[in-house]
């Protein structure tokens, strides 16, 4: 850690990513050179010694959901789904390892060859070594989305706060405003509140996890260069959930 890297009050924190931030301006799947300016991001906080852990989507490459809608039986879709995160999951490991940051994928579903399985003490010493674990394969379960896997993973973690990475949106506003000129953002905003104003921010079950256990949940613009080091920092623009 650098003797001039700013100071942070936070220690550990789990960052969440969609799979479609992955996929850069293509309409399916990886873009590499997006990968590798994520995994520079995440970079400039690791070298601020915060412990990180990350959960990324994986509807860049197939949504349970959507299978699950055009006529495929749900659990098959959200396995599916689950093994398209730890694609997202291989493509981002590479990339930090190639920046020499050591990383563990680590699946809820057991894939000896490609990660090691979620054993929750070893995790927390992969952190405690100052390694990004990236988790994937959600929960392990169909019907729970990575949303759902993010909240649990972070209080698994004991991580101080979620930090969701949006790409459009500098945090959470009242209207969609890549449709609405007079969306207003909020500064602050209570679980409470996500919930009754049904706010797309995560889904219900990931937002009353978080409240249940008094974890903030940070919404910043990936597309901001700097953003995630910023609000460490004490500097940025974002929407911090919390009562």
């Amino acid at each position: 850690m650098s003797s001039t890297a700013p100071a942070t009050t936070y220690k550990r924190v789990l960052l969440k990513i969609s799979g479609e931030a992955l996929m850069g301006d293509q309409g399916f799947g990886l873009h590499p050179p997006t990968v590798e300016r994520i995994a520079q991001e995440i970079k400039t906080v690791h070298d601020m010694g915060v412990e990180i852990c990350m959960v990324i989507g994986g509807g860049n490459i197939f949504r349970g959901l959507q299978g699950s809608a055009q006529g495929m039986e749900r659990t098959t879709a959200d396995y599916m789904g689950m093994l398209a995160t730890v694609m997202n999951a291989l493509a981002m490991q590479g990339a930090m390892e190639a920046l020499g940051i050591h990383t563990r994928v680590i699946s809820a579903i057991t894939m000896n060859e490609v990660a090691e399985p979620y054993i929750r003490r070893r995790a927390v010493r992969h952190l405690e070594k100052k390694r990004v674990c990236i988790f994937a394969a959600g929960t392990g379960n169909p019907y729970f989305t990575t949303d759902t896997a993010c909240a649990l993973r972070a209080n698994e973690m004991s991580c101080q706060a979620i930090f969701m990475g949006k790409n459009g949106v500098d945090g959470i506003y009242d209207k969609d405003p890549a449709q609405h000129t007079d969306a207003v953002r909020y500064d602050q905003i209570s679980y409470d509140d996500v919930l009754t104003k049904r706010l797309k921010v995560m889904d219900a079950s990931a937002i009353a996890l978080a409240r249940d256990n008094d974890l903030p949940i940070i919404v910043f613009s990936l597309d901001e260069p700097g953003g995630f080091k910023g609000i460490l920092a004490g500097e940025g623009t974002y929407t911090i959930v919390k009562d």
